[in-house]
């Protein structure tokens, strides 16, 4: 059986078209990344833009066409931080319904947490436990705690999820106009993220594995490794120390988006935002103190198909 998972974030809408193998993993069939800024504006305005709506059809439209021509049983199309904030958006639902033949929802911040849990732990060969997940999204950033079934023979288990209204794109709107943003913006910025982690109600403390998703996370390991252009064999698996992860948070925030574009594995949408996204995941690194922020390329969407693919929540698409 087939499944397409479909994440509409803050930034990107993704599409990721998989099977199950016979040892339980994820066969990977399509995946694809579509930056459409659907969040841009709705922080301050509460709304999604007719712009940002377009751009948004239009991958909708290439992503019907992949998910009919796989022959997919199964789907689910999952909306996050934007779209849980935005006044206008059945608009956007409207839209994909006619265009996908899929029926969207909003999930939670704390289903988006346990989804990315889920994701990045299969991809992740056997983590030590505790496991922490972060999921540093346009929007909100996702914290999770849990377990990794692959490290005890047992099922992986969640202890507790967070999701806090820091983003990217939120943060960036926000609070680092410059372009690089001032010492002053920054100093705001980092305070506003530290009162956000001190009320989290998470214990970030003795992790043995830290799992850092999403494009801000993959991002800044690509830089970490100096690659000329993004590779995502390369960023799947690949660890960031502590110092690191300081050092390309302060190479960003001291560069324009002009000069962050031109280092070549960052592309230009994500370019706008990364300096923000790298703050908050700098933060976070340093209360949790672990040796190391390993990137999983696998996350929310690995997360979504293997739900389609063992009794979660989806359903066939009309037509087929």
């Amino acid at each position: 059986m087939r499944v397409a998972a479909i994440d509409c974030g803050t930034n990107t809408l993704r599409l990721f078209v998989a099977a199950l193998d016979s040892d339980g993993s994820l066969r990977e069939l399509d995946r694809r990344l579509t930056f459409v800024g659907l969040g841009e504006g709705v922080d301050a305005t509460g709304r999604f833009t007719p712009d940002a709506l377009q751009r948004a059809f239009r991958a909708c439209e290439q992503y019907a066409e992949i998910i009919a021509d796989l022959d997919c049983a199964r789907a689910r199309f999952v909306a996050t931080s934007a779209t849980r904030d935005a006044a206008n958006r059945e608009v956007l639902f409207e839209g994909v319904r006619e265009r996908m033949a899929i029926e969207p929802e909003v999930i939670s911040g704390v289903e988006e947490s346990r989804l990315s849990f889920a994701g990045a732990v299969s991809g992740i060969r056997c983590p030590r436990n505790p496991v922490l997940v972060m999921d540093s999204g346009g929007g909100s950033t996702e914290l999770v705690r849990g377990t990794a079934g692959c490290c005890t023979n047992g099922a992986t288990a969640v202890t507790k999820g967070v999701s806090l209204d820091i983003g990217s794109r939120r943060l960036r709107e926000r609070m680092l106009h410059g372009d690089p943003p001032t010492p002053a913006e920054i100093a705001g910025a980092r305070e506003f993220v530290r009162h956000e982690l001190d009320d989290a109600g998470l214990d970030l403390t003795g992790i043995g594995s830290f799992i850092g998703v999403a494009g801000t996370v993959t991002s800044m390991t690509a830089l970490a490794l100096r690659l000329h252009r993004y590779d995502r064999a390369r960023v799947h698996g690949a660890a960031m120390s502590a110092e690191a992860v300081h050092a390309v948070t302060d190479r960003l925030l001291t560069s324009t988006i002009a000069e962050i574009t031109c280092w070549g594995p960052v592309q230009p949408q994500r370019a706008e935002v990364l300096c923000a996204g790298a703050l908050i995941v700098d933060e976070i690194v340093r209360r949790v103190g672990a040796a190391e922020l390993i990137a999983s390329e696998a996350d929310i969407l690995d997360g979504v198909a293997l739900g389609l693919l063992t009794g979660g929540p989806g359903r066939e698409p009309a037509g087929r």
